[in-house]
Formats: structure tokens, sequence, C-alpha cells
């Protein structure tokens, strides 16, 4: 079967999918995200959407939208945040598009005190009306395509089982005709045995044309690269490590990096107004989060001070462990709205390289 076949099954097989069946956050989990190591990630998302209402006119109906929203930790944070606007909270409309049962339960639980919140399968559940969405580890897990250069084309790679019964890489036998055409041109280049991946436009296309049309921004952050390239990144993550993708399927988190030229050119394709890409860290600074720290420290025991800065290291920082450099930060907006906070640059961060 195709990698996007397997990798889809392995994350949402309605019976043995990882995405289906379990709590996958934490130290108990197998990874952690932003908002689980500080409220101080929440809370700028919070103030960030908070800039986006007043840019868009201050609505009296604001669809405060999250993809894939883990335990619901980072909307706590940010709807904490956004309680010194009284006329922007009483506005709000919060809305969780998740298909686990086990963490919807969670974000029930940890946002049982929030009015006006509802469910959703999919985005296109959900009402029409001015937005903010984020997608905050959202589109990794999003199945991708992988091709893989051949002496006369591009093939599909694919999963397969040996004469030992164990699951292996291979490829389709015929190339996929005039591949080579719809490629980004630095790929086209690539040596025989290159791996390239890439993702259907078709949720980024949806985000895209509901901020067009109905006014507002959204907010997508992930591990990836910058530019449009060859590479393998297909992988597991168990237990807080690396694992083998092919083996204990559904019972690892199977990801891909996120191309961000790749979103951001089908935003602009359909319309929208794409600011940055930027790193996590550069976004994050722009919003204020060491001076956060800082507040949060003047007020904490010395043991709880020395967790804010590691947090805080830990999400602008680079380097083994650090998220500052590896996790990007892309926005989508309607085409009016010509700067958002945290994108005042305009540009990408070249010192970012593709992993």
């Amino acid at each position: 079967m195709p990698v996007w076949r397997y990798m889809e099954l392995c994350l949402t097989h309605p019976q043995f999918g990882y995405y289906v069946s379990r709590d996958p956050l934490g130290r108990e989990g197998d990874f952690t995200t932003a908002p689980e190591i500080s409220q101080m990630f929440g809370e700028l998302l919070g103030l960030w959407a908070a800039s986006v209402w007043k840019a868009i006119g201050s609505p009296s109906l604001l669809r405060l939208i999250e993809l894939g929203p883990g335990r619901g930790t980072m909307m706590a944070d940010a709807l904490r945040a956004l309680r010194v606007l009284p006329p922007l909270y009483q506005s709000l409309s919060v809305h969780l598009v998740e298909i686990n049962p086990v963490l919807r339960e969670k974000q029930k639980s940890t946002l049982s005190g929030v009015r006006n919140i509802a469910w959703h399968d999919t985005i296109d559940d959900i009402p029409d009306g001015p937005a903010v969405i984020f997608a905050n580890e959202y589109f990794d897990v999003l199945p991708i395509h992988q091709m893989v250069r051949g002496e006369s084309g591009w093939h599909e790679r694919t999963v397969e089982i040996d004469a030992g019964g164990k699951l292996v890489f291979g490829s389709a036998s015929e190339p996929t005709p005039r591949f080579e055409v719809l490629m980004p041109p630095l790929v086209r280049a690539a040596p025989e045995g290159a791996v390239f991946e890439w993702r259907p436009d078709a949720e980024i296309m949806k985000i895209a044309s509901r901020v067009r049309d109905q006014d507002g921004a959204a907010l997508i952050i992930d591990y990836g690269h910058l530019r449009s390239d060859a590479g393998d990144t297909f992988q597991a993550i168990a237990r807080h490590s690396f694992a083998d993708p092919l083996k204990n399927p559904g019972q690892a988190d199977v990801t891909a990096h996120v191309d961000f030229e790749a979103l951001a050119c089908a935003a602009e394709d359909i319309g929208a107004r794409v600011h940055g890409p930027v790193t996590q860290g550069e976004f994050l600074k722009r919003l204020g989060v060491e001076t956060r720290a800082v507040t949060l420290m003047a007020k904490a025991s010395h043991e709880v001070s020395e967790d804010i800065s590691s947090a805080l290291k830990r999400l602008i920082g680079g380097g083994r462990g650090g998220m500052g450099s590896m996790f990007k930060v892309l926005a989508v907006s309607e085409p009016h709205l010509t700067s958002l906070a945290g994108f005042e640059d305009g540009q990408p961060d070249e010192a970012a390289e593709r992993p």
C-alpha cells in the first residue's frame, strides 16, 4: 500500500488507530507539545487572537477554533488570557475539532467552565462566522505521499511485506506520469534514490478559504522546513524516543515534517494572505514571551522560577531539546489584513535550516 495509506491506517483506523484510542501526551505518553510545557504558550496565542479580533473590527461574534486540541490545555490558557478583554470574551464561540474520544473527555474536563463550546469531527462542521483558527502540531500527522526518484521518473513509495513477514519499504513498479512537472524546481534535479514528500492541499485550502471568505486568521505551528526540498522525514515517536515507523503499527505516533512553502503557496493560490513563516522562537519573542516569563518568575518561588526559565529555553531555544528553531509559524488571513502580530518583519528566518 502507499505510504500515505499506511500512515492513515496507523493513526485513524477506527479500532486500532493511534489517535482514536489513547492520550498520547505528557510524561506518561509518547510526546509533549508546547502548551504542556508552559502556560505562556497558550496565553500568548490568546492575546494574538485578541489582536486579530481588533484588526477585523471587533465583531460581536468570533469563533475561536482549535484543530487537534490535545487535552485542551492551550485553549484553557488562551481563554484565561482573553478574560482581560470582556467585550471579546463575551463574543467568543469556542469550537474544537477532535476525533479522539479519550482526548475529547479530557478536553471537556479541562474546559468544564467554558460556556458556548462545541466539538466537531471536521472543520467543515463548524458554523459560519469570523474566526481565529489554531493548528498547533496538526499538519504533521496528516498523511504524506512519498515519491522515490528512479531511473525513468518518480515512483510512489509503498509499504510491503517481505518474505520473512516483516513490513518494508518498496515502490510502485511504474513511475507516476509527468510527476516531475508538478514538483518544486529545487527538487527536479534530485539524484536517483532521493525521496520527496507531499501532502494534498485539501486541509490548508479549507482553512484558507474560510478566513478568506468569512474574515479572520489562522495560525499554523509545527515542526518542518521553510523550503520545499527532497528528504525523508517519515518517523515514529514512542515514549519520547524515535522508533521504526514500520514496527508496531498503531502503537506509535507516526508523523512527517511540514513543508511550509507548500502550505503558503496553496493558501496564496486561492487568494488568502500569507504571513511568515518565521521560527517559533522568533514569533514568541515578538509576542513578548520573555517579558511574560520575567513577570511570572517575579511572583514565583525559586524552584518554580527555575521551571519557568527551563520552559522558556525549550520554547524559544535551538539545539537538542529546543523547539525554537525546529518549529515554524505561519499565519493565513483574509486578504486585507496586511500585518499580524509576530510577523512584523514578514520574512522567513533563513537561519532555520531544514533538519
